[in-house]
């Protein structure tokens, strides 16, 4: 476990597992060609389908509702009907990427993975940061920024307040994390708990 990974641990709570599925990554990965990060299903697979801290939302490859697989497949589909040629984004991931054409969904491009409900993405780039595997966030606002850190890291620097969806993006609130259980059915009513006070 990162030292990252043990830190999030400590102000999330203990992790449900509500949807543990080695198959249901297994079949994602195969579908897109990559490998996600250990510690990224990890997550997932602690906590989601959730919305963390009221803004961030974390989809499941198991679930029926919140998806992840269905998720990054639309999301990509909308992404990939951009036309770049009419004016390169800012923080254009192309260069860093090493490609000349930016691809969604793929893994010689940006696979999104987490959202937030002010617009913003977070995208993996597996064959970014040297092949070590990097972050791409998208502001909203067609600005893309590089987080060469794992996602238990980004994750827990956008906890405490950090801009890590670009400048003015930080989302810090006072007291224990609050993480929204994601309705599992049309009129299913979703459940809040709080990971332990701060100090705890």
């Amino acid at each position: 476990m990162t030292g990252y990974m043990a830190r999030l641990l400590a102000v999330l709570g203990e992790p449900p597992m509500r949807y543990r599925d080695a198959v249901a990554w297994s079949r994602l990965e195969h579908d897109l060609r990559v490998g996600f990060p250990a510690e990224y299903k990890e997550i997932v697979d602690g906590y989601a389908p959730v919305e963390i801290n009221g803004h961030l939302h974390l989809m499941h490859p198991a679930t029926r509702r919140w998806n992840l697989a269905e998720k990054v497949r639309s999301t990509s589909e909308v992404w990939s009907q951009v036309e770049w040629d009419e004016g390169e984004p800012e923080g254009d991931p192309r260069e860093s990427l090493g490609v000349s054409e930016l691809y969604f969904g793929d893994a010689d491009g940006l696979i999104p993975i987490a959202s937030t409900n002010r617009g913003e993405t977070i995208f993996y780039a597996s064959k970014g940061g040297q092949g070590a595997g990097t972050l791409f966030v998208e502001n909203g606002e067609g600005e893309f920024f590089e987080y060469s850190m794992g996602f238990a890291e980004w994750l827990w620097r956008w906890l405490n307040g950090e801009e890590v969806t670009g400048p003015g993006g930080s989302a810090c609130y006072p007291g224990p994390v609050a993480l929204r259980n994601l309705p599992m059915t049309a009129d299913g009513k979703p459940e809040t708990r709080y990971g332990p006070a701060p100090g705890v």
